[in-house]
């Protein structure tokens, strides 16, 4: 066993950071970004996330037909994309498609717009439809760390519309239990706190997965030897995963 310390600020770093109009980003500088594909070299990602959103794009044929339209995005780019569309499109279209600044999942470097390959691609609303590469691709996704942030059933808990195209890095085992369970980000923290969650990974091995909340300026969590990530929820508390469990 071993002890690990965390602090209160670690509440607001991580890849499970719940990032919505209440849950604004504290940290808006995120490390090691890079291009995931090197034919959209504007198009920013975490290194992780671009490295498995390209995995998934390869293993379902898509190279040539999904486009990567929108990636990592800075504060004063959010802000330009939230003041053009608002003069463009009104006040309702803005705030059903286009999150406040310091609010965007954009502003993590873990969520990225796609679209299907065309001679127009409509950057607020690519087309990702169901079916061909882009269906395969969203039937793969969480097998890669990913899931459909935005989906339709949840528009009253997230506070955006319907977005087929845009896509959030979570990692396994996080995207298999969203799937899973029907979950989006605003009821993971709570579905975790019914409970240690257990994931079967590829491979034979075994997650665990469980909620901490953040009871001070600084705690100490005792785990068990092995792999583990500790990741803030940016509402109060940390995510535990530890990988190498016996199932």
């Amino acid at each position: 066993m071993r002890t690990v310390i965390c602090r209160r600020e670690q509440v607001f770093q991580g890849p499970l950071l719940l990032v919505n109009r209440a849950h604004p980003l504290r940290d808006r500088t995120p490390a090691q970004l890079v291009a995931a594909d090197c034919r959209y070299p504007e198009v920013l990602l975490d290194r992780r996330a671009a490295e498995l959103l390209t995995a998934c794009i390869q293993r379902v044929g898509g190279v040539r037909e999904i486009v990567l339209v929108s990636g990592y995005r800075s504060q004063a780019e959010q802000q330009a994309i939230y003041d053009d569309t608002l003069a463009a499109e009104g006040e309702a279209f803005t705030s059903a498609y286009v999150a406040l600044p310091g609010c965007s999942e954009h502003q993590s470097g873990l969520a990225v717009d796609l679209g299907r390959a065309a001679e127009e691609i409509d950057f607020i609303r690519p087309d990702f439809p169901d079916d061909g590469v882009c269906g395969a691709f969203r039937r793969m996704a969480a097998q890669y760390g990913f899931v459909q942030r935005y989906r339709r059933e949840k528009e009253n808990l997230t506070g955006i519309a319907a977005e087929p195209w845009h896509f959030r890095y979570v990692g396994v085992p996080h995207s298999l239990l969203m799937e899973a369970n029907d979950l989006c980000m605003e009821e993971y923290a709570a579905f975790l706190r019914q409970g240690r969650q257990r994931c079967a990974l590829p491979g034979g091995q075994t997650a665990e997965v469980f909620y901490v909340p953040s009871t001070g300026e600084e705690m100490a969590l005792t785990l068990p030897d092995g792999c583990c990530q500790i990741s803030g929820d940016n509402a109060g508390g940390f995510i535990v995963t530890l990988w190498g469990c016996q199932p």
